[in-house]
């Protein structure tokens, strides 16, 4: 090396790893005049002895981490290659050659040979290697679109990355994805030996995975290579070698397990054949012969309809500012009809539903707004996004155009914000407090859209779970953006880089606490998003962060709340990013407003001093505080609340009769109670709260508190009970109205939340990103 290179690796002429990509390429060249004329066996145990004698790989580049280079053991090579069964006519196909350990030993019995190596130093190789073959650069998981109408490989052999892909980061299925690729790219009834990561079993923990990557194929063979394998490779994992063919039929076979991969050929037997090839092109269909007396009498040929090219170009959405406030909509009850109060949006359509405020709202207009949104055309003129929706994307941008009083600065450990004449502005957010049906998601995602058009391409969305990414996604979806734009922070483990370079980072609230000792996620995402973030923060479900300043609970003081800390911490460690609260219950206790430190509604320029002062005063003026804290709000153009309207809603009660082993299951639940209960004094005594030696009590609050919970719980117990009887009265009035092509919307009453937020305190960061959590009736016994 020292020689070629014209220098040391001392002197940076090389590096140790190069040293270890010559020493592969060198073993490339010399593998078909050395095993070339042996039998598979023979050539085996040669490369097996041979690999024993080579140095270990003990470094590793950044790239060869990157690009997920662990070269294919020579012996391990050999085997696959066996098992493809090559034949003269053969066009092969390696969809990661690496360094052409492969290629070298199959080259030469096939008819052509294909390559492809993403990475640009070992594609040069590759060229250099193998001059008559066709060299390509792609990601090996979108092969079939980027070799489409170039010729297609009858047989494939390929030892994919694992958990790194080109186009997602780290992803544990990056190995299934390249062997779906290479299985879609292969001819009908073609052959594939994968080589492929331990897990990728049909197994409890893998099976769904396995089965949808091998759909549609028969594995004809599998075989797994103990731990050791790849020892010579500066790894020591264990891996699965799959022989698969293009034709329907059986996944599940047994698996052969080996320490060696000379003891794994001894073990194999005889190689089933080959399926047929099937060609892939489509079957032309026989026309009948055009004939002029045919033409006199067939019939008048249809006209031809031609649509003109829709355009969809992103342009500024038109509005007009009225100048005196719209007439307050017509009140029914405690409610108005809505309609924005201060502009007029010609092009859009009203909302599919009818909306309504309440009337204490409707009184208040919105101030003028000079914000003008940038959209796809198309998403205002085909209505993806009513007036009302619109509304909010406008007010939204004008409350982002604007900051709070006042500089800040942030005090390390401290949850709250420092006045300081030397600090940062902080710019204004906006409260989107709409109720189910109004399309907060939707909304939301329009908000992000004008940013993202502009240019403002880094987003964070917020929401309370993980399953909720798929709602994220259709919104995103429904006003023209991709499913991809919408990244789950779950790819990343904490400490590692986000490596997207732009996109909408979906948190759930219980991702967004978590943390460990040397890193925590709310870190991880600041250093994802940057010092000068100016994208959109989207707290959806916002009130998941209720209760960030603690305070007094129903069983006594509460600490504040580590998730709504989290969202504050980000709010105050982004001054400059774009906050938007959406929550239909966000201030139902003035005390989880704390969270809003965006709104202004305490500090420099507003009636209290700071955040403890506005909830002390708020509470003591009770709900008609709140109401007029919601009226300022939307005054100042910081807050739309809409909700669905119930006018001409008809009531009609759904009677279920219990039957015999209903009313059984009930008496026997009735019963079980009863033990209890009669059993509880006998608790209370001991644990000490009374005495019956004495016949007193020696803790009046303890004994008061337990009877309080055991009615409760008692309570709540039975109401599950009694909702769980009257599904088979509920599930076949449902599919009737469904089939009747009505909708159905169920509320639940009780929803355990409080039961949910203890069991979440106790869980650790490890159980938390994987939630398994039992709230039924046995939770209460």
């Amino acid at each position: 090396m020292t020689e070629s290179a014209g220098g040391s690796d001392a002197a940076g002429a090389w590096t140790q790893r190069e040293s270890f990509e010559a020493l592969e390429v060198a073993l490339a060249m010399a593998i078909p005049e050395l095993v070339g004329r042996m039998d598979a066996e023979a050539a085996v145990r040669t490369l097996e002895a041979l690999a024993k004698e080579l140095p270990t790989h003990t470094v590793r580049s950044e790239d060869q981490i990157a690009f997920q280079q662990f070269s294919t053991p020579p012996a391990l090579a050999c085997l696959a290659v066996h098992l493809a069964r090559l034949g003269s006519e053969d066009v092969f196909l390696e969809p990661s050659a690496g360094t052409g350990i492969i290629a070298a030993l199959a080259e030469g019995g096939v008819k052509q040979c294909l390559l492809n190596e993403l990475e640009p130093t070992r594609s040069e190789l590759l060229e250099g290697l193998f001059p008559g073959s066709s060299v390509y650069r792609h990601d090996g998981a979108k092969l079939p679109a980027l070799l489409s109408g170039t010729v297609r490989p009858s047989v494939i052999v390929m030892n994919p990355p694992f958990s790194v892909s080109q186009s997602r980061g780290e992803d544990q299925h990056t190995a299934a994805r390249h062997l779906r690729a290479a299985l879609d790219h292969l001819l009908p009834g073609g052959r594939v030996v994968a080589i492929m990561p331990d897990w990728f079993a049909d197994t409890a923990r893998g099976g769904e995975v396995y089965r949808r990557t091998l759909e549609g194929a028969r594995v004809v063979m599998s075989l797994r290579l103990d731990e050791g394998g790849y020892a010579k490779h500066g790894t020591g994992i264990a891996v699965r070698m799959l022989v698969i063919d293009k034709v329907p039929g059986d996944m599940s076979v047994s698996t052969i397990s080996r320490a060696s991969v000379s003891e794994l050929f001894a073990a194999i037997g005889p190689i089933s054949p080959r399926a047929a090839l099937r060609d892939a092109s489509p079957v032309a269909v026989a026309r009948p012969k055009l004939s002029l007396f045919r033409s006199v009498k067939s019939s008048p040929a249809r006209p031809v309809i031609v649509r003109g090219p829709q355009t969809n170009e992103v342009r500024p959405v038109v509005y007009e500012v009225l100048d005196e406030a719209a007439a307050m909509g017509e009140q029914r009850g405690v409610y108005a009809d809505y309609r924005p109060s201060r502009v007029v949006l010609p092009e859009a359509g009203e909302h599919p539903t009818h909306l309504v405020e309440s009337a204490a709202m409707a009184s208040i207009a919105a101030p003028r707004p000079g914000y003008v949104p940038c959209l796809p055309e198309r998403t205002v003129t085909a209505r993806l996004l009513s007036a009302a929706q619109l509304e909010t994307v406008i007010y939204a941008g004008e409350a982002w155009s604007r900051d709070l009083h006042g500089r800040f600065s942030q005090t390390p450990g401290e949850v709250a914000l420092k006045e300081d004449p030397e600090g940062q502005l902080y710019r204004t957010g906006f409260f989107l407090g709409d109720g189910t049906g109004a399309g907060k998601g939707r909304q939301a995602a329009a908000c992000i859209l004008d940013q993202w058009l502009k240019g403002n391409r880094r987003h964070i969305w917020i929401s309370k779970n993980a399953p909720l990414l798929e709602d994220a996604q259709r919104d995103w979806t429904a006003i023209g953006g991709l499913p991809s734009d919408i990244i789950d922070l779950a790819r990343w483990k904490i400490g590692e880089e986000i490596t997207a370079p732009e996109g909408i980072l979906f948190v759930p609230y219980g991702t967004l606490r978590s943390a460990r000792v040397e890193d925590t996620r709310l870190d991880q995402i600041v250093r994802w998003a940057g010092p000068a973030f100016e994208g959109v923060i989207v707290f959806d479900e916002a009130h998941e962060m209720g209760g960030v300043a603690g305070g007094e609970g129903a069983l006594g003081q509460k600490q504040g709340s580590l998730q709504g800390i989290a969202g504050v911490l980000l709010q105050n460690t982004l001054p400059r990013a774009r906050v938007l609260y959406a929550s239909a219950t966000g201030a139902s206790d003035v005390n989880n407003l704390a969270y809003a430190v965006r709104l202004g509604l305490w500090g420099p320029g507003t009636a209290f001093a700071n955040r403890e002062q506005f909830i002390s005063e708020i509470r003591d003026g009770g709900i008609a505080a709140m109401e007029l804290v919601a009226r300022d709000l939307k005054a100042s153009g910081l807050y739309l609340a809409r909700a669905l309207s119930f006018a001409g809603i008809e009531y009609d009660i759904l009677r279920h009769d219990l039957s015999h082993d209903q009313i059984a299951i009930y008496d026997t639940y009735c019963e079980a109670w009863t033990i209890i209960h009669q059993n509880l004094e006998a608790a209370l005594e001991l644990t000490g709260v009374v005495d019956s030696l004495e016949n007193r009590t020696l803790n009046s609050g303890a004994k008061a508190a337990a009877r309080s919970r055991f009615e409760g719980t008692k309570q709540r117990f039975f109401a599950q009970v009694l909702l769980s009887l009257k599904l088979p009265s509920i599930f076949p009035a449902i599919d009737e109205h469904l089939a009747q092509d009505e909708s159905v919307v169920v509320q639940l009453v009780s929803t355990a939340e409080s039961i949910l937020n203890r069991r979440l305190n106790e869980l650790d960061p490890e159980e938390r990103e994987a939630l398994d959590l039992d709230l039924s009736p046995r939770e209460y016994v």
